[in-house]
């Protein structure tokens, strides 16, 4: 029986992935993002139904309702990214100068804003129309764990890990598991916005096992598990994906 699925941030990168992989299931599948022209070409392509939306924005998502369906299947959390790759710097703070604590606080924000509170937002808003026996699913990062720097992202996705512990009980009762899949560095995405050098690819590459970078595809293959039958004992996990760049015990 083919099922309900959205995917937010999903016009490029591992959403797209995920949502071809959906789609070529049979499964009925929306995708959102901020941007019309790759939701545009994805729906060209595969069917899907796209639709722009913010998910840090709450009005967005009160309009976003009105396009989907009374019940979903499947949330799969993908929207954010590193908002710090967007400024001019990624502190805020630099030695020897003034603190502009006005404009890291902002910088600061943003990341969560954008991976922490745009997950919640969301979820929140389906809660009514996530179907029983359902699966939400959010993009992590191994930054969570080995933090990002100076600046906010790796604290934005450890927040969301935590947070969705309790969406995890919350949601269990009705037969919904809630989980995080953490990638490591993964190609053929837009998230370091052409600004990685090869070298930092390479010592990123060396750092796993497995001797590659991972792909969108190792990404929407483990979010699609846990959106399958056979993870539904699953639940308020964090799985690793990153060839073994971290591991756990």
């Amino acid at each position: 029986m083919a099922r309900t699925i959205l995917i937010t941030g999903g016009g490029t990168g591992i959403g797209r992935a995920a949502a071809r992989l959906f789609a070529g299931q049979g499964d009925s599948v929306f995708v959102t993002g901020r941007r019309r022209e790759p939701l545009d070409r994805l729906a060209a392509e595969i069917g899907v139904r796209g639709v722009v939306c913010d998910h840090t924005r709450p009005e967005a998502l009160t309009a976003l309702l009105a396009e989907l369906p009374e019940h979903v299947d499947v949330l799969v959390n993908n929207a954010g990214g590193n908002t710090d790759f967007d400024g001019e710097s990624s502190t805020g703070l630099t030695v020897g100068e003034e603190a502009d604590l006005v404009a890291y606080a902002q910088a600061f924000r943003a990341n969560l804003d954008a991976n922490l509170v745009s997950a919640a937002l969301t979820t929140r808003a389906l809660d009514g129309r996530l179907a029983d026996g359902g699966a939400v699913v959010h993009i992590g990062s191994i930054a969570a764990s080995r933090g990002s720097g100076a600046g906010s992202y790796g604290a934005s996705k450890a927040g969301l890990a935590s947070w969705n512990l309790d969406l995890a009980r919350t949601l269990g009762p009705r037969g919904i598991t809630a989980n995080v899949v953490a990638p490591g560095y993964i190609a053929d995405t837009e998230f370091f916005r052409d600004q990685l050098a090869d070298e930092r690819r390479e010592q990123l590459v060396a750092a796993t096992s497995t001797g590659r970078a991972g792909s969108p595809k190792d990404i929407a293959e483990t979010v699609a598990f846990l959106a399958s039958p056979g993870a539904r004992h699953i639940t308020g996990q964090v799985l690793h994906v990153n060839g073994g760049a971290y591991m756990t015990s």
